[in-house]
């Protein structure tokens, strides 16, 4: 055991996997189904947990309504082209 973690020696498949050791995946957090990051850095590869941010979507309707709430009317319009004339 190097001083900054574990260290293993693994084998690759002829699909090209690995299986990463069940203690290392507890240490960094990674569970089943989870998704790392691999790069190759200074002829080194390194795997870390990847970050997944969830995304969330939203239907027509909603994108419409939000469409509508952001029309300037003719006052604001005429307010925000001399503003811009002006610079």
């Amino acid at each position: 055991m190097r001083p900054n973690g574990l260290r293993e020696v693994l084998m690759v498949s002829s699909r090209g996997q690995v299986t990463l050791p069940a203690e290392m995946r507890r240490h960094l957090g990674i569970e089943p189904g989870g998704a790392v990051i691999v790069e190759e850095c200074e002829g080194e590869l390194r795997i870390k947990p990847a970050a997944l941010i969830e995304v969330e979507t939203y239907n027509d309707d909603q994108i419409a309504a939000w469409d509508r709430a952001d029309i300037l009317g003719p006052k604001e319009r005429g307010q925000i082209l001399a503003r811009l004339q002006q610079a």
